[in-house]
């Protein structure tokens, strides 16, 4: 009995939790349903007004009249890219930190440690005259090219990497696997949990990236959705109607992503602190 009532309990209390956690959202859903002047007026909260309420913001953020879609499009395909590309190359980096013993190894690392202390700020700059000479301003691989090795995917997948023996890999090489192959055919299985979560950390980081897509981006249409939204406000009106729309459903393909790999996630990040 004292073990149901805890159950039911706890049970109460995470859908009490929930239910906080969720009521943001509903107000920001609300709030889009108003004109813009309601909203100036009334702020963003729970109330209910059907009088005033309706979808026309959805319905003129989706004819097509402002450049939403095209926006949405170069999120989604940069945050693909970004998130896919980051994920097989700091494997593979992370991978070789943790199996393999090479001269200043533990130099290397501790120099991957160090630049994960370094706040993007402070190196925006030099990152700024670097992609201009590469001739990447205003493309999406002055995006994804600077951070396609990041620091903690790396220190994640070594950490999570330094569990696993390495008979693996010796029973794979007397099998006559190449070493390609023992990442791609052996370990690459082994590492399905902290793939998805690093694919959620990276995909919803890439997602909501404002600052440096801002500075390398110009044209209107290879703007992401987080800049396109941000263009919405401008001196000469204040659209926050079709701002708080557009940013409702910005939430769905996060939403998605970690609906796709939520059963890999708690196990993900959990064997990711786990140091052999």
């Amino acid at each position: 009995m004292k073990g149901k009532t805890q159950s039911l309990f706890m049970f109460l209390l995470f859908c009490v939790l929930a239910m906080i956690t969720l009521l943001p959202f509903v107000s920001i859903f609300l709030a889009s349903l108003r004109p813009g002047t309601e909203i100036m007026r009334q702020g963003i909260g729970l109330n209910i007004d059907t009088a005033v309420m309706s979808f026309k913001n959805y319905a003129y953020l989706f004819s097509g009249e402002t450049q939403y879609f095209t926006w949405f499009r170069n999120s989604i395909v940069i945050t693909l890219v970004q998130t896919v590309s980051t994920l097989l190359v700091s494997a593979f980096v992370g991978y070789g930190f943790a199996m393999y013993e090479f001269k200043f190894k533990n130099t290397l690392f501790a120099c991957v440690l160090i630049i994960m202390m370094i706040p993007i700020e402070i190196i925006m700059l030099p990152l700024y005259q670097l992609i201009i000479k590469m001739g990447l301003i205003d493309n999406i691989w002055g995006i994804i090219l600077p951070f396609i090795a990041g620091p903690l995917p790396i220190f994640f997948f070594r950490q999570y990497l330094s569990g696993i023996p390495k008979d693996f890999l010796d029973a794979a090489r007397i099998d006559g696997c190449t070493e390609i192959g023992i990442f791609l055919r052996v370990i690459m299985p082994m590492m399905k949990p902290s793939i998805a979560a690093m694919a959620i950390f990276l995909g919803m980081n890439s997602w909501n990236n404002f600052l440096w897509p801002m500075i390398v981006l110009s044209s209107s249409s290879k703007l992401t959705l987080p800049i396109g939204l941000n263009s919405l406000i401008t001196p000469y009106g204040n659209n926050y109607d079709v701002l708080i729309a557009g940013a409702v459903f910005s939430v769905v393909p996060v939403v998605i992503l970690f609906l796709l790999f939520q059963k890999y996630f708690i196990s993900g990040m959990t064997a990711g602190g786990v140091k052999g």
